[in-house]
């Protein structure tokens, strides 16, 4: 699942989906845990319920961004802080199983101004990796159409390039 949840859909993409590109809140996290653990139940399928997650973490602090705040989480110790806390809770539920962090570049002129985007992005997941290494870190999912060559020199795992497969919207 691409795109933002609303958390009133939870209950479908915990059904539905193997991976959810856009974890962006707590509040999503618990009701997403909630409903995989209730339909495991259901099912009688208790073995290992299991939905996987990126987080959605908003590096450029951009307002119409979704996600965590992590605009300057290397210089505010505030920001590193609530993030910290957030993804100790986050690896605390049941049902889900962190995978890595995705996040959305701004839309720029050419695809380099991105990369400081990317760059921290990248250094982000390597501090939770090395602070939380019980978790799986090892998806990068950033990049699109126009800016995703630069994404994958910073090392993305994941891209999404949608219009360059399917042409642009209608």
């Amino acid at each position: 699942m691409i795109g933002h949840v609303q958390s009133r859909k939870a209950r479908y993409v915990a059904s539905g989906f193997s991976l959810l590109h856009s974890l962006d809140s707590i509040y999503l996290a618990e009701r997403l845990s909630r409903f995989v653990m209730e339909q495991a139940t259901e099912s009688q399928n208790i073995a290992d319920p299991n939905l996987d997650v990126l987080l959605e973490i908003n590096v450029s602090g951009e307002e119409s961004k979704y996600g965590w705040n992590a605009a300057q989480w290397q210089n505010d110790p505030t920001v590193r802080r609530v993030l910290w806390d957030d993804v100790a809770r986050l690896l605390d539920l049941p049902g889900l199983t962190m995978r890595g962090v995705m996040t959305m570049a701004p839309i720029v002129e050419q695809a380099e101004m991105a990369r400081p985007v990317f760059v921290a992005l990248r250094e982000l997941r390597d501090a939770l990796a090395h602070d939380f290494p019980a978790a799986e870190w090892g998806e990068l999912s950033m990049g699109m159409t126009d800016d995703y060559p630069v994404a994958i020199e910073e090392g993305a795992t994941l891209v999404r390039i949608g219009r360059a497969i399917f042409g642009p919207r209608a």
